[in-house]
């Protein structure tokens, strides 16, 4: 089991942005598929993007294509959510998740590692 460290919310105005940092402590997960999901206040964790373990192949909710990216440093053994043109519905606690798991797999279940979140909030 790998524990995840996720970094770099916080509170920005509609229209900003934030980049999301997710690390592994103590250990690689270069070999692992990584995804970020968000849960807002009284609403199911739902899934925001994905990254195959080599990094070339993505996956995006329809919801932020074409204004988040997600990326990775194998050499830093990260992985990274670049949030551009953020709304106040992306307004949630994000969440870094790895695992053997295609990247077309939305499901929290299917999952097996998880971090702690962290809080983004954009005002309006």
């Amino acid at each position: 089991q790998v524990r995840l460290v996720e970094s770099g919310g916080g509170l920005v105005q509609a229209g900003g942005s934030l980049r999301l940092s997710c690390t592994p402590s103590g250990r690689t997960f270069s070999n692992r598929a990584v995804a970020w999901f968000r849960q807002a206040p009284e609403k199911e964790r739902r899934f925001v993007a994905a990254i195959s373990g080599g990094g070339g192949n993505t996956n995006y909710a329809t919801s932020v294509k074409g204004r988040f990216t997600i990326s990775r440093d194998i050499s830093k053994n990260t992985v990274y959510l670049q949030m551009n043109s953020l709304k106040p519905e992306d307004t949630a606690v994000y969440y870094c998740a790895a695992g053997y798991t295609a990247v077309t797999v939305t499901t929290t279940g299917a999952w097996g590692d998880w971090g702690q979140g962290t809080q983004v909030t954009v005002s309006s």
